[in-house]
């Protein structure tokens, strides 16, 4: 699949949630869904209320959904829930799911000491970047990926001008906005975003 034909099939929850409707279901982060197709894979990036949120994976999983994340949401998570730190990959059907860091660097909301988690998924042909909550950090010039979904509102993570110095480094063949629009930040993060980027990297807002 192009990264054209991805980007149709990715849907964002808000915040930092997203599905994407692959040959696999898979969800990230669900945060204040409303419902859903059932998931085949939920990926949890960190313990946090708005990431790591027992009633809405409850929404959507069922007998047989993979539930990947790090040791403190498996604590509060009930299923086939697999764990995963920095570094690791696994295969499931198919799919793999590389676990990559995501901490802050100039604040102290995710130290990298917690080992919380961004994803890179390989489906489809296509290797989709979820950042997690982090900043603009050394890991991500190493990352080779087509899509990159990468915080922009600041506060707890990298803000959008930090964004866009992450997105530079990674050099996706698109990169789509998130954590706006909920709790902290607002469009405006992710427009400005995508116009720094104008001619650079393509970007998608949702």
């Amino acid at each position: 699949m192009s990264i054209q034909e991805m980007k149709q099939n990715i849907v964002w929850l808000g915040h930092d949630g997203f599905r994407i409707d692959a040959s696999t279901c898979i969800y990230i982060d669900p945060y204040q869904i409303d419902g859903g197709k059932p998931a085949d894979l939920i990926l949890v990036t960190h313990e946090h209320f708005d990431h790591c949120s027992p009633e809405d994976i409850a929404m959507i999983q069922q007998p047989g959904t993979v539930i990947i994340t790090e040791k403190d949401s498996a604590k509060k998570l009930s299923g086939d829930v697999r764990v995963m730190t920095p570094g690791e990959r696994l295969l499931l059907d198919g799919l793999g799911v590389e676990a990559v860091p995501a901490y802050n660097t100039n604040k102290d909301f995710h130290p990298k000491t917690n080992g919380w988690l961004g994803f890179i998924i390989d489906i489809d042909g296509v290797r989709i970047y979820h950042a997690g909550d982090s900043d603009y950090i050394p890991e991500m010039k190493d990352l080779d990926v087509d899509i990159a979904l990468l915080p922009v509102s600041g506060t707890y993570v990298m803000n959008a001008d930090e964004a866009v110095e992450a997105a530079l480094a990674i050099k996706p063949g698109l990169a789509i906005p998130m954590h706006y629009g909920a709790i902290v930040g607002d469009q405006s993060d992710a427009t400005h975003f995508r116009d720094k980027l104008a001619g650079k990297v393509d970007v998608l807002i949702l």
